[in-house]
C-alpha cells in the first residue's frame, strides 16, 4: 500500500534526481510511520493485558461479594424468597430514585425481571439508560426481581412462580392509587417465566412487555438460528440431567453461556478482544463493567434445568398447552393482560419467529384474538443484537422509552394484534402538541398472514424438530431407568465443585488477574504506559493493515461458524428427518393445524355472538363502533389521536359535572370500558355490515349522530378525509347516518382545536374517551326539559 505522503511529492529539479528522492522519503516515511505505530501497538499491548487482569480481579471480587446484582440503581430489599414457605433464591427489590428523578407512586409501577439463564441479574439496569433508568425519568414507581447465585434446596420452578406471584402482589398493594395493576418487564428467560405465569395469575399483573423472550421455540431458520439444532446432536435433554446429577443437583449456568459464546465464533474469540485493544484508551471501563455481568455465572438445581429443556427449548410444550404445573395446564390463551413483544432481526438467539410464532399456533387467526378480548402489539428492530435489546442506550432511549410513555394507551386500544412503529416526531403533524420528545407512535393492524409472512421457511423444518423430541423422551427415560441412579452415586456437590473451577470461561478470568505471577509488572508497565501514552494517526498505514488483518480473521472465523452450523443442520436433518429417525417416530400434529382448528371454532362463535348484539346499545357503543370500523379502514392509530381521547373525556365530564353537579347517571363508567370495547369490537369485527348498518338505531337523532361522528373522527384524525365530498368515506357516510360529511370535520376539528381541550393530561389514555362521551347528550337532555 503506497502512503499518501510518497504520492502527494511532487517533481522538482533535475528529472533524473526526481525517483531517488521519491524513494527517500517514501523509505523515511514508512520508517516514521512504522516507529509510530510499533509504540503504539505496543503500548496498546500493555494496556490490554493490563486490562484483561482487572477483568479477572473483578471476576474474584464479584465473586467475595456474593455476586449481587448489577444495577446502577440504590436499591432496598423488600422480600427476600429465602424467607417464604416454599422458598427460593429469588428476592424483590424497590429500586430508590435517583437525584433529579420524581417518582409518582400514584403511577402505574413497573416490575423488572431478569433472565436467569445462566448469568445473574442487572441487565435491566446496567447503566443510566436502560429499562429501569427510563421508567424511573418517567416518574414511574420501579421494583425489581433479583436472584442469589445458588438455588435453594431443592428449588422447582413452581416454587420460583410463587414467589414472583407474591413480589407483584406487594408491589399492586403498595399503589392502591394507580391506573391499573403493575406493568411486568420479563427479560430473554424472564419473559416466558413471565407469560407462564400470567396464563395461571390473569388477575396478578397489567401490561406485560416481553423483550427479546422466546415463546415459540422450533421456530426460526437454518442460517439464522442453527442453536435449535443443538437438542438434536446431543439427542435431546438427557445431557442437561447428567451434567445437574454430577454436579450434586446443580447445574452450572457457565454451560448456557459457553452455548451463547459459540454462537458468534468471531465475537467470543475475537472481535470484542481486537474492539478493546483497538480502543483501549476509551474502552476500558465499559468492558470491565459488561464482563462483570457476562462472567458472573449462576447455577439452578437439576429440576430446574430439566424442567426448561424438556418443556421449551426440546419440547415447545408452552405454546402447545402441554405444560402442567400441579395438575393445572397452562394455556397462554388465558393471558388476558395486554402483551407487548420487542423482537429484533439481528437477535440470533431469539429472533422474531420465536417471539412471535406462538401466536400463530395459539389463536391461528387475529379474529379469535378479539372474540377473546386480547391486545398483543410487536414491534421488530431491524438489526440489534439479542443483548443490544437490554443494554443498548440507544434502545433504551428510543424502544423502551416510548414503550413506556405509551402503555395507557397500549391498555386503551380494541382488541387484536398491532405492530407499533416508531418516527421521527413531525413538528407540523395535527396534534403534534399532544407527544412530546422526539418520537412520534402509532400502532397498524397485523393479521397472523402477517406473522406467517415473517417465516423464510415456511416453518418447513418444525416437523424434524417434533421427531428430535419424541427421540429426547425416550432417551430421557433410559437416561433415569439406567445411569441415573449411577451418576449421582458418583456425583456430590464436592465433584460440582470442581467442575465448576475447571470449566473453561472461569479459567479464562483467572488467566490473567492479581494471581499471576507477572501481575504486578503488567500493572507498573500499563501505568508507566499512561503516563505516557503516544497514539497513532488514524490514517497510518501499518495501522490500516492492522485493521485489514483483524478483519480477515473475523471473516475466517465467521465462515468456520457458519460452516460447523451448516454441517451441523445437514447431519440433524438426515438423522432425524423422513429418511432417517422421522420414518419410525413420525411428526405429530402441527401447531398450525391445532391453531387452525381453535380459530376456526372461534370464528364461529364469534360470528354468532356478533349477530346477537348487533343491535344493542346507545351512544357510547355507537361512537366506539365508528371509531374501530374507521380504524379496521384505515389499518393505523396514532398515538396522539389516542390521547386527544382522554382530553376529550375530560372535558365531556367537567361538562357533565358543570350541568348536572356529577357525572350523568347513563353514561358508561370508565371501569367498563374494557366491556364496551371488546363487546363493539367482537361486533365490528364478525359482522361488519350488519353493524354499520345499526348505526341509525343506536343514534336516532340527527344531534347524536353528529356528536358521535365528531368524537371518533377526532380521534382517528381523519377530518381531511370526511371534509372531502369526493371519498368514499365521506360518501358512505352521508349514506349511512344522512349528516352532512364537512360539518361533521368542522366539529371534530373544532373538538381537538388547541384551546378546546387542556393538555395537561397529554401521556394519559383513551380509555374513558368514548365512555364518557354520553355525559354531553345527558346535559343537553337536562337543559331541554328545563
Amino acid at each position: 500500500m503506497m502512503h499518501a505522503a510518497v504520492q502527494q511529492i511532487k517533481p522538482s529539479g533535475p528529472r533524473e534526481a526526481v525517483p531517488g528522492a521519491k524513494r527517500m522519503s517514501a523509505t523515511s516515511d514508512w520508517i516514521h510511520d512504522w516507529q509510530a505505530y510499533a509504540t503504539d501497538a505496543w503500548q496498546r499491548t500493555l494496556l490490554t493485558l493490563d486490562t484483561m487482569r482487572e477483568r479477572g480481579n473483578v471476576f474474584l471480587d464479584h465473586l467475595q461479594a456474593g455476586k449481587p446484582a448489577l444495577l446502577k440503581f440504590e436499591h432496598e430489599l423488600l422480600i427476600d424468597g429465602r424467607d417464604l414457605p416454599q422458598p427460593c433464591n429469588y428476592a424483590l427489590l424497590r429500586i430508590l430514585p435517583a437525584d433529579g428523578d420524581i417518582v409518582d407512586p400514584a403511577r402505574r409501577p413497573i416490575v423488572v425481571i431478569d433472565p436467569r439463564a445462566g448469568h445473574g441479574p442487572g441487565i435491566g439496569g446496567f447503566k443510566p439508560d436502560s429499562e429501569i433508568g427510563v421508567a424511573l425519568r418517567a416518574g414511574h414507581p420501579v421494583y425489581f426481581i433479583t436472584f442469589e447465585p445458588e438455588p435453594v434446596e431443592g428449588q422447582t420452578l413452581l416454587d420460583v412462580a410463587r414467589a414472583e406471584a407474591q413480589f407483584i402482589e406487594e408491589v399492586a398493594r403498595r399503589h392502591p392509587k394507580a391506573p391499573g395493576l403493575p406493568a411486568v418487564i420479563g427479560n430473554c428467560q424472564a419473559g416466558w417465566a413471565v407469560a407462564a405465569l400470567a396464563a395461571v395469575r390473569s388477575d396478578l399483573m397489567g401490561p406485560i412487555i416481553l423483550n427479546g423472550a422466546p415463546l415459540s421455540y422450533w421456530a426460526g431458520s437454518p442460517e439464522q438460528n442453527p442453536m435449535r439444532y443443538a437438542g438434536g446432536a446431543l439427542g435431546g435433554a438427557w445431557m442437561s440431567a447428567l451434567s445437574a446429577d454430577l454436579g450434586g443437583d446443580r447445574f452450572d449456568g457457565a454451560h448456557l453461556v459457553s452455548n451463547f459464546e459459540n454462537l458468534n465464533l468471531a465475537n467470543s474469540w475475537w472481535d470484542k478482544y481486537y474492539h478493546l485493544y483497538a480502543n483501549v484508551d476509551t474502552e476500558r471501563e465499559r468492558f470491565l463493567d459488561f464482563e462483570r455481568w457476562w462472567g458472573g455465572y449462576f447455577r439452578m438445581t437439576g429440576e430446574e434445568i430439566e424442567a426448561i429443556v424438556e418443556n421449551l427449548f426440546i419440547g415447545n410444550r408452552l405454546a402447545r398447552g402441554e405444560v402442567e404445573l400441579e395438575g393445572y395446564r397452562l394455556d397462554l390463551r388465558h393471558i388476558t393482560a395486554p402483551m407487548v413483544i420487542f423482537a429484533s432481526w439481528g437477535d440470533n438467539i431469539t429472533p422474531p419467529q420465536q417471539a412471535l410464532d406462538w401466536i400463530i399456533d395459539v389463536w391461528g387467526s387475529e379474529k379469535a384474538l378479539v372474540k377473546a378480548g386480547r391486545t398483543i402489539v410487536y414491534m421488530l428492530h431491524p438489526k440489534i443484537g439479542h443483548l443490544g435489546i437490554f443494554v443498548g442506550g440507544g434502545i433504551a432511549r428510543r424502544e423502551h422509552e416510548q414503550i413506556l410513555d405509551t402503555l395507557e394507551q397500549i391498555v386503551a386500544l380494541p382488541p387484536g394484534l398491532y405492530e407499533m412503529k416508531i418516527d421521527a416526531r413531525d413538528p407540523d403533524a395535527p396534534l403534534a402538541a399532544l407527544e412530546s420528545g422526539d418520537y412520534s407512535v402509532s400502532f397498524e393492524t397485523r393479521t397472523v398472514d402477517d406473522l406467517r409472512a415473517l417465516n423464510p421457511e415456511c416453518r418447513r423444518d418444525e416437523a424434524l424438530f417434533s421427531t428430535i423430541a419424541q427421540v429426547s423422551e425416550m432417551n430421557m427415560r433410559r437416561y433415569r431407568q439406567w445411569l441415573q441412579p449411577a451418576v449421582r452415586a458418583v456425583g456430590s456437590k464436592a465433584l460440582g465443585e470442581w467442575l465448576r473451577w475447571v470449566h473453561p470461561l472461569r479459567q479464562q478470568h483467572l488467566a490473567i488477574s492479581d494471581l499471576h505471577p507477572l501481575a504486578s509488572w503488567i500493572k507498573q508497565a500499563a501505568d508507566e504506559v499512561r503516563e505516557r501514552r503516544q497514539g497513532v494517526e488514524a490514517d497510518n498505514p501499518w495501522l490500516r493493515w492492522e485493521q485489514l488483518g483483524s478483519r480477515a480473521i473475523s471473516e475466517s472465523l465467521d465462515r468456520l461458524g457458519h460452516q460447523r452450523d451448516a454441517t451441523l443442520v445437514h447431519w440433524v436433518e438426515a438423522v432425524y428427518g423422513p429418511a432417517g429417525l422421522g420414518a419410525w417416530l413420525p411428526p405429530r400434529e402441527s401447531d398450525l393445524a391445532s391453531g387452525a382448528a381453535h380459530a376456526a371454532a372461534d370464528e364461529r362463535e364469534g360470528r354468532r355472538m356478533a349477530l346477537e348484539q348487533v343491535e344493542q346499545g346507545g351512544f357510547a357503543d355507537a361512537v366506539c363502533r365508528i371509531l374501530l370500523a374507521g380504524l379496521a379502514h384505515r389499518g393505523v392509530v396514532q398515538r396522539r389521536g389516542l390521547v386527544l381521547g382522554q382530553l376529550l373525556a375530560d372535558s365531556h365530564r367537567r361538562m357533565a359535572e358543570d350541568a348536572e353537579g356529577a357525572v350523568a347517571a347513563d353514561p358508561v363508567p370508565g371501569e367498563d370500558w374494557a366491556t364496551l370495547l371488546h363487546r363493539q369490537a367482537l361486533i365490528v369485527t364478525f359482522a361488519p355490515e350488519e353493524a354499520m348498518a345499526a348505526l341509525p338505531t343506536l343514534l336516532p337523532t340527527l344531534e347524536d349522530r353528529e356528536q358521535a361522528l365528531a368524537l371518533a373522527t377526532a380521534v382517528l384524525m381523519s377530518e381531511s378525509e370526511l371534509a372531502d365530498a369526493t371519498s368514499p368515506t365521506s360518501r358512505y357516510v352521508h349514506e349511512l347516518l344522512h349528516v352532512d360529511p364537512a360539518r361533521v370535520a368542522d366539529m371534530a376539528l373544532a373538538l381537538s382545536a388547541p384551546g378546546a381541550t387542556s393538555t395537561t393530561n397529554a401521556a394519559a389514555t383513551a380509555t374513558v374517551s368514548i365512555a364518557a362521551s354520553p355525559a354531553p347528550r345527558s346535559a343537553r337532555r337536562r337543559k331541554a326539559v328545563a
